[in-house]
Order: C-alpha cells, then sequence, then structure tokens
C-alpha cells in the first residue's frame, strides 16, 4: 500500500508549505528581515549612543573630549549612567575658568614686581599632525 496523498490535497496547501527538496521561501523572508532589522537595530543604537558627541561638537574641545570618553565607556562598558552624564554635560556649556585665572595670575605678578612672561609664539608655522589647511598630512 502506498501514502501517497489525495490528488486534491495539493491543490489546498497554503503557499508557504513547500515540496521537499525545494526552497522555503517563507524561511528565506523571514532570515532576511531578521538580519535587517539586526542592521537597523544596531545603527539606530549607534546613532543614538553618539547623540552626546554629536551636541559637544559644537563646544569647546575639552568638553567635547571629556564627553566623547564618557560615551566610549559607557559603550564598552554597559554603564548607563555614564552615558547620561555625557548627555548632560553636552547639554551645558562650561564656562571658561582660563580667562580669569590668568588674568589673576598676571596682576599677582605685578603686585609682586616679577616681569611679565614671554607671550607665546602661535606655532602656525610648523606643520601640524593632522595636516595642514590644505589637506596634505606631513605624510602626502
Amino acid at each position: 500500500m502506498t501514502s501517497l496523498p489525495h490528488g486534491a490535497a495539493a491543490e489546498h496547501l497554503p503557499f508557504f508549505i513547500t515540496a521537499p527538496g525545494s526552497t522555503d521561501i517563507l524561511m528565506v523572508i523571514a532570515t532576511i528581515t531578521l538580519v535587517g532589522s539586526v542592521l537597523l537595530a544596531g545603527v539606530a543604537f549607534l546613532h543614538v549612543h553618539s547623540l552626546p558627541e554629536r551636541m559637544a561638537h559644537r563646544g569647546q574641545k575639552l568638553q567635547f573630549e571629556i564627553v566623547a570618553v564618557l560615551c566610549l565607556l559607557a559603550l564598552f562598558t554597559h554603564n548607563h549612567a555614564l552615558w547620561v552624564i555625557a548627555l548632560l554635560l553636552a547639554f551645558v556649556d562650561l564656562p571658561d575658568f582660563g580667562t580669569p585665572l590668568n588674568r589673576i595670575a598676571r596682576a599677582a605678578e605685578v603686585v609682586a614686581g616679577l616681569p611679565p612672561p614671554e607671550p607665546r609664539e602661535e606655532r602656525a608655522d610648523t606643520p601640524s599632525a593632522h595636516g595642514d589647511a590644505t589637506g596634505a598630512g606631513p605624510h602626502a
């Protein structure tokens, strides 16, 4: 006795049931959807994770570096408190403490009778490690 299905049974099967040995289209579609959604979720996570760095980019260099380090630490340690601190620090403009402190130091030198320090020379004539304004680096 053979176990053949009834002749009318094959006509009533749903489209996602495949014959033995053929490609399962539903599984291929599910795999592509899963891979695409995982990639999209990863891009969205990294985009949101870099938000404090992009916000701090408009501020001072020191503030940007602190926020960048906090974001990297939060990324690698999974410590979300560091990311929240970096986000809050990116929102706040840090005050300039250097200028008033330099003025106080210069005034104290004048009161003490010390000669003023030599002015710092700008280093515009020396090429930087990041390249000059033309975009050509030191290894170009």
